[in-house]
């Protein structure tokens, strides 16, 4: 038991070496001031992407917040104390003491032996630490590593209180003075028995204590899971998240350890509440960004938590100027879909990726183009294009012969493929990174008649239009939309994003036969740019729903785009109950329902279904997907859906992404849904 018990500190060590890592390379983008980050880290430095810099400086963001806080409500004490529970190679003291904002205050930082040690090493032979914490000696007593007059380091493993107790005892610490305990992902590796011991002792034997924690939520969603399953192939179990699994669990958990006051908050809560709006411009700004959903997602699956016992006046951190609507509160669900494999003829690997376009170009055919994914087993840009053809009853994936005229394919995500007959397509837009340029437009041109759709596949002429780069067909996470005015067909291009411009509120009128825009009036409140929206053609116009917005916040709204005598007007779809704001979803329009498939929203106690808006009344339902039959998780953004409409068949392909540190998931199979229940009922 002893080895093994090693074998897991070295896991649960590892992991906090790389968060120092990333936290390093988050500082050196200019996420964080912090200047001792990297002396402590030293030659580990590796650069991250920017979607795990993003999620480091929120955790610090929101760490420091607290902190400081505290430092500041107890201004009035004599003496106060911060105890950093698993401190790792943290720079928070350095920090602190370099403001000047600990002229009243001891810091303790405890952690393994050996990394305690380590650190200690590292102070003393760096004089630039060694000068700000002076050394008061008293190395070598017990537990203690480094002690200065305001900073001790202690050795203990944490799972053993007793142990714990007594050599913060000697090393000073005082129970009668304001003390904050600090855990940021520390007491989740603990057996929960031993980390809820801990909790209940810092309550029980300070008089004037605050916690912090911040930590892993939502074990079970499709995010969730993906996270679970990295921390046990690191042999670094996240034990808290069986017994805690929300942050209504964790709230109890500190109220019953005799804790007087919880507060939590998710990170996207955190991010939106209790960040200045010019700072969240300021980190949106520093780096090209294009992972948004992961982004969200990552953050609604980690909390800070802020507890209080004693304190006077009451210490509330996470209290906001703003209104902080309930974002965990549960969407009501009138009721559940169920999600089956596709049954097909033959494998569809060619299908796990994301940021693709799925299209049906004739009956029983979707030709699938674009996005990231897996070919020829690794992750790239995917260059293949796929094609599924539906025969007597089951879907076989067939091949795609791509005839290139002109330059080559470029394996762009996030474009628009619009089926303007039965033997033409125009794709529109896409990108190969964030910070280029987006693409122009592309004729794909296939088969007029099925004869040619052999049971192999299909071939695809890909021509180049001049002149591609339209304003229009410059930017990704658009869409495309047939729309008819005065008997004439038209692609209505609206929205997106580009290189230079986050989100993009404009629109074009491409007629489909000249392939030129047409300026035509249209008139009423214009909409609020966005991205990652859904538009579906009805009645001759379009329907916008949903999308990210200027500030990176989910939009709710739904408007149409109605043809007039002279042009067309813009009106709001007033849905009730409301819409729960979401975006990176797709949508299709039957029998005057708009249905909403998947998607991200910030609602983090459940994942985005299927959502029903009748259009005649607005009434707005929610459906969940039951994933009983599947074995994987089914993650539905950036994915692509094809609707059948005379089998009420909703067929899923592809989707998910880059889940934060986690890996890569990517759905392996297509999914079917059968809507007749949810479409007869309304």
């Amino acid at each position: 038991a002893r080895a093994s018990a090693v074998s897991l500190s070295r896991q649960v060590q590892s992991t906090g070496g790389s968060s120092a890592v990333s936290k390093c390379s988050a500082a050196a983008r200019g996420y964080v001031r912090d200047r001792f980050l990297g002396l402590l880290v030293g030659r580990r430095r590796r650069r991250r992407a920017p979607l795990i810099h993003r999620g480091y400086y929120v955790r610090a963001r929101a760490v420091d917040h607290c902190v400081q806080d505290f430092l500041r409500k107890t201004q009035s004490h004599s003496k106060t104390q911060i105890l950093s529970l698993g401190a790792g190679f943290d720079s928070l003291y350095f920090r602190l003491k370099d403001m000047g904002l600990l002229s009243r205050t001891v810091v303790y930082e405890v952690d393994f032996p050996n990394v305690a040690c380590q650190k200690a090493t590292l102070i003393k032979g760096i004089k630039e630490l060694s000068a700000l914490v002076g050394d008061a000696g008293g190395e070598g007593l017990g537990a203690i590593a480094f002690s200065g007059e305001d900073y001790k380091l202690l050795g203990v493993d944490l799972s053993e209180l007793s142990k714990l107790e007594k050599a913060l005892e000697e090393a000073g610490l005082d129970n009668e003075v304001p003390t904050l305990f600090l855990a940021e992902v520390v007491l989740t590796y603990m057996e929960n028995s031993r980390s809820d011991a801990l909790i209940e002792w810092a309550a029980e034997r300070f008089s004037q204590a605050c916690f912090v924690l911040y930590e892993q939520m939502h074990p079970e969603d499709p995010f969730g899971r993906v996270m679970q399953q990295h921390f046990s192939q690191l042999n670094s179990t996240l034990h808290s998240l069986a017994q805690y699994p929300d942050r209504e669990a964790q709230r109890r958990r500190f109220l019953q350890k005799g804790w007087t006051e919880c507060s939590i908050m998710d990170m996207n809560e955190f991010f939106t509440f209790c960040t200045p709006e010019d700072e969240q411009q300021r980190v949106q700004a520093l780096e090209p960004f294009d992972e948004y959903e992961e982004w969200h997602l990552k953050c609604s699956h980690y909390f800070v938590l802020t507890a209080a016992k004693g304190m006077k006046p009451s210490w509330t951190p996470l209290l906001s100027n703003r209104a902080v609507p309930c974002g965990d509160g549960p969407v009501r669900m009138a009721g559940s879909v169920t999600a089956s494999v596709c049954r097909m003829h033959s494998e569809a690997a060619g299908l796990r990726r994301y940021g693709h376009h799925s299209a049906l170009i004739k009956p029983n055919v979707i030709l699938t183009t674009g996005g990231f994914g897996e070919e020829d087993g690794q992750h790239c840009r995917t260059r293949n294009f796929h094609v599924l053809i539906k025969h007597e009853g089951c879907w076989k994936a067939g091949c795609v012969k791509k005839e290139n005229q002109g330059k080559r394919w470029d394996g762009r995500l996030y474009h628009t493929v619009s089926c303007l007959s039965n033997s033409l397509a125009l794709m529109v837009g896409g990108r190969t990174s964030p910070s280029s340029a987006a693409l122009g437009m592309l004729w794909l041109k296939f088969p007029e008649s099925c004869n040619a759709l052999d049971s192999h596949g299909i071939t695809v002429e890909l021509v180049d239009l001049l002149p591609a780069a339209e304003p229009a067909a410059l930017r990704w996470r658009h869409s495309a939309t047939e729309v008819m005015f005065r008997g004439e067909k038209y692609l209505f291009i609206y929205g997106g994003r580009s290189a230079m411009q986050p989100v993009l509120g404009d629109w074009y009128f491409l007629h489909t036969e000249e392939l030129s825009c047409t300026v035509i009036p249209v008139e009423g409140p214009v909409p609020e740019g966005r991205h990652s929206h859904s538009a579906c053609s009805w009645k001759g116009g379009v329907l916008i729903a949903g999308g990210l917005g200027a500030a990176e916040q989910p939009l709710g709204s739904v408007f149409f785009l109605r043809e007039t005598e002279h042009g067309f007007q813009w009106q709001t779809v007033e849905t009730h109950p409301p819409l729960v704001p979401r975006y990176s979803h797709t949508a299709h329009v039957h029998d005057e329902k708009l249905l909403l498939v998947g998607g991200v929203w910030f609602h983090s106690s459940s994942v985005p279904g299927i959502t029903v808006i009748d259009l005649m009344t607005g009434l707005c339902m929610d459906y969940i997907i039951s994933v009983e039959y599947l074995e994987w998780p089914l993650m539905l953004h950036n994915h692509s859906s094809v609707f059948l409409p005379n089998e009420k068949e909703l067929l899923l392909i592809g989707g998910g992404g880059n889940c934060f540190s986690f890996g890569t998931h990517l759905n392996p199979e297509p999914v079917s849904l059968s809507l007749s229940n949810i479409l007869t009922s309304h």
